[in-house]
């Protein structure tokens, strides 16, 4: 059993109360991440939230509240509600690898990142993305193919994120490997490894289940855009 489980059903305001702080833009009732590093919100009072939507969009107008259904007002707009299946890994998989996962460290590197996963799911992003956790890949021909690593960070939970394969490397087990790279090292910071995918993508989803992945529940992330 996972304890503590019921922080999951408010991802960023948990990790921004917790490991996270320090990238924090605390608001009343709501907190979000700094927008260079990602546009994610939670609210713990979705009336309050409302003025510490306002103030954030001065800093970015568009962004995201994952959970609770936000109150909006006439000068924001809902551009979309992508639901997500949540899923949670329980315990490790076993897999051999076959492939030389590296950790990606230097500034190229990590520029490496931005880029494909820029190319691959343009817009999630940012500037400082990479800094909110640790990122692996695996590299053909000095060319930066596949990567996986962390974003959203609780005291018992991290989120894996930015699962990204070249188009050109689909379905060689790139996206595996790095997935267990990634939750081994989670599991070893005695921390429980869970993701966000939208409910549309059943490849994915099959994917994950096959290495152990359950769906906890689904979960909204309201894409709201302000017209100042």
């Amino acid at each position: 059993m996972i304890v503590d489980q019921y922080k999951l059903d408010n991802p960023a305001w948990n990790s921004l109360n917790e490991t996270h702080k320090l990238f924090s833009k605390a608001f009343a009732g709501i907190k979000f991440y700094d927008p260079e590093y990602c546009a994610f919100g939670g609210a713990m009072d979705t009336e309050l939230a409302v003025k510490g939507m306002n103030d954030y969009s001065k800093l970015i107008t568009c962004f995201y509240v994952i959970g609770e259904k936000p109150v909006l007002t006439d000068s924001m707009q809902l551009k979309n509600n992508l639901v997500c299946h949540q899923m949670v890994l329980e315990s490790p998989f076993d897999m051999a690898f076959n492939e030389a996962v590296v950790p990606l460290k230097t500034k190229k590197e990590l520029q490496d990142v931005h880029n494909l996963v820029n190319l691959v799911q343009p817009g999630y992003f940012k500037n400082k993305t990479v800094a909110l956790g640790d990122y692996f890949g695996i590299y053909k021909e000095n060319n930066l193919v596949a990567v996986c690593g962390e974003r959203m960070k609780m005291n018992a939970f991290t989120e894996i994120s930015g699962i990204v394969t070249h188009p050109n490397h689909t379905r060689k087990g790139y996206a595996r490997q790095l997935i267990k790279r990634t939750t081994d090292k989670v599991f070893l910071e005695n921390k429980t490894p869970y993701l966000h995918v939208v409910e549309s993508n059943t490849h994915a989803i099959s994917l994950y289940e096959k290495l152990g992945f359950n769906t906890r529940r689904k979960i909204s992330f309201w894409d709201i855009e302000m017209s100042h």
